[in-house]
C-alpha cells in the first residue's frame, strides 16, 4: 500500500472525528442547558473546564504521539473517547456528566496530534501545502456537517443520541485504525521509502529558518485568540437561539453558517499560497474576529449575525490554517509541534469563556459584559500581534 493511499484512510479517520467530537461537543451546551438549566455563565465555565484540561493534555498527547507511536496515541484516544461516551449515555448526576466531557476531552488530545502528523509526514516543502489543505478542509467540513445536521439528530435521537451516536463512530474508528495499521507494516516492510517519504526542505522554499520561526511563534500566538472567540460563541449559542427563537433544529442550521465560512476559506488558502509568511493577512484576520464576534453576539437582528458569520468564519479560517501550516512546515518532531498547536488551541477555548464568565459574575446586570471582555483580549492579541511583527521587522532590516 502505498503513501498516498494510507493517507485516504487518515483522512477518513479525521473527517470521522472531526463529525464526532464536534457533534457531542457543541450540542453538549444544548443538553445542559435542557436537563439542567444552564444559563450562559454555566455554559462557559463547562467550556473553560473543557479547554483548560486541553491545554496540558494536548501538549502531552503530542509528545506521547512523537515517542510511543502516532497509531498509539490513537488507540488511546478513540478508546478513551468512547468509554467516556458510553459512560455518558447512562450517567444522570450533573458532577457525572462534568466528569465524562474531562475524561473525553482527555482523550481527544491523543488524536489530532497523531492525525496531523501523519498526513503531515514524508512531506516535502513542495507538497505540504496540499495536504494540510486537504487536512483542514476534512476536519472543517465534518465539523461543519455535524453542527448543521447535530440539533435535528438531537430532536430526533433524544439525550442518549448525544453519546451514543459519537462513541458508535469512534468503534468504527477502531476498526479502520486497525486495519490502517496492518497495511502500513507491510508498506513498511515492502517498500520503507515510499511510506517514510522525504525530510522536509527549508520553510517555504526562499524563507531564512529564523523568519519562518517568527511567523510561527506570531501563529501560536495568534490561534488561542481566534479559539478565544470561537469558544465563548459556542457557548452561549444555546442562549443566543432562545433570545432569536430558534430551537435547537434551527439553531444549528443558522449557526453552522461560520463553519461553512471558515470551510470555504481554507479552500481558497490552499489554492492560493499568495498568504504564506505575509503580516498583512495575518493581523487583518485578527482585526476582523474581534469585529464579527461582537456584531454575533449583540446583534439584536439575524441578519447582521449571518454577515458577521461569514466574516468570522474567514477570519479564524486563516488563523488556524496558519497555525497548522507553519507548526508542519518549520519542525521535523511533527507529533510534538502539532501537540504545541493543540495545546495553544486550549490555552484559547480555556482563556476566552474563563473571561466571559468572570465578567458576567462581575457585571450581572450587564448581559452583554461577556462578549466587550472577549472582544478587548482579542484586541490585546492583534496589538501584541503587531508589536511582535515590529521588533522581527527591525531585526530583519538590522541584519540583512
Amino acid at each position: 500500500m502505498t503513501q498516498h493511499q494510507l493517507k485516504k484512510g487518515y483522512y477518513t479517520l479525521e473527517g470521522i472525528n472531526a463529525f464526532a467530537t464536534a457533534y457531542y461537543f457543541n450540542y453538549l451546551f444544548f443538553f445542559m442547558q435542557a436537563r439542567f438549566g444552564y444559563g450562559n455563565m454555566e455554559n462557559l465555565l463547562l467550556s473553560a473546564t473543557n479547554g483548560f484540561v486541553y491545554m496540558f493534555s494536548a501538549w502531552w498527547g503530542g509528545r506521547f504521539a512523537e515517542r510511543f507511536g502516532y497509531f498509539s496515541a490513537l488507540w488511546v484516544g478513540f478508546s478513551t473517547m468512547c468509554a467516556a461516551l458510553l459512560c455518558g449515555a447512562t450517567v444522570q448526576a450533573l458532577a457525572g456528566h462534568w466528569g465524562v466531557m474531562v475524561v473525553w476531552a482527555a482523550g481527544m488530545c491523543f488524536t489530532w496530534p497523531a492525525l496531523e502528523a501523519l498526513v503531515s509526514e514524508g512531506e516535502t516543502a513542495r507538497t505540504l501545502p496540499r495536504r494540510i489543505g486537504v487536512y483542514n478542509l476534512t476536519w472543517a467540513g465534518g465539523s461543519g456537517f455535524a453542527y448543521f445536521t447535530g440539533g435535528a439528530l438531537l430532536e430526533v435521537l433524544g439525550d442518549r443520541g448525544l453519546f451514543l451516536v459519537p462513541a458508535a463512530l469512534h468503534v468504527v474508528q477502531l476498526l479502520l485504525l486497525g486495519w490502517l495499521q496492518r497495511r502500513r507494516k507491510r508498506a513498511v516492510a515492502s517498500a520503507p521509502v515510499k511510506v517514510i517519504g522525504a525530510p522536509l526542505e527549508s520553510p517555504a522554499g526562499h524563507f531564512c529558518r529564523a523568519r519562518a520561526k517568527n511567523f510561527l511563534a506570531l501563529a501560536w500566538l495568534a490561534n488561542p485568540f481566534a479559539y478565544m472567540a470561537i469558544n465563548t460563541i459556542i457557548a452561549v449559542i444555546p442562549g443566543l437561539a432562545t433570545r432569536h427563537g430558534l430551537s435547537p433544529m434551527w439553531a444549528g442550521f443558522f449557526c453552522s453558517l461560520w463553519f461553512f465560512s471558515r470551510m470555504g476559506a481554507f479552500a481558497v488558502l490552499w489554492l492560493w499560497p499568495g498568504w504564506h509568511y505575509r503580516f498583512r493577512w495575518f493581523i487583518g484576520a485578527l482585526l476582523l474576529t474581534a469585529v464579527s464576534f461582537v456584531v454575533i453576539l449583540l446583534s439584536s437582528a439575524l441578519w447582521p449575525v449571518m454577515v458577521a458569520q461569514v466574516a468570522f468564519g474567514a477570519a479564524v479560517g486563516l488563523i488556524y490554517y496558519s497555525s497548522l501550516f507553519y507548526s508542519m512546515d518549520v519542525g521535523e518532531t511533527k507529533g510534538e509541534h502539532g501537540g504545541i498547536h493543540e495545546a495553544a488551541i486550549g490555552a484559547g477555548i480555556f482563556a476566552g469563556p474563563a473571561v466571559g464568565a468572570t465578567a458576567l459574575a462581575l457585571l450581572p446586570a450587564q448581559p452583554s459584559a461577556g462578549a466587550w471582555a472577549v472582544a478587548a483580549l482579542l484586541l490585546a492579541g492583534a496589538a501584541a500581534a503587531a508589536i511582535i511583527r515590529w521588533h522581527s521587522w527591525r531585526h530583519e532590516r538590522r541584519t540583512s
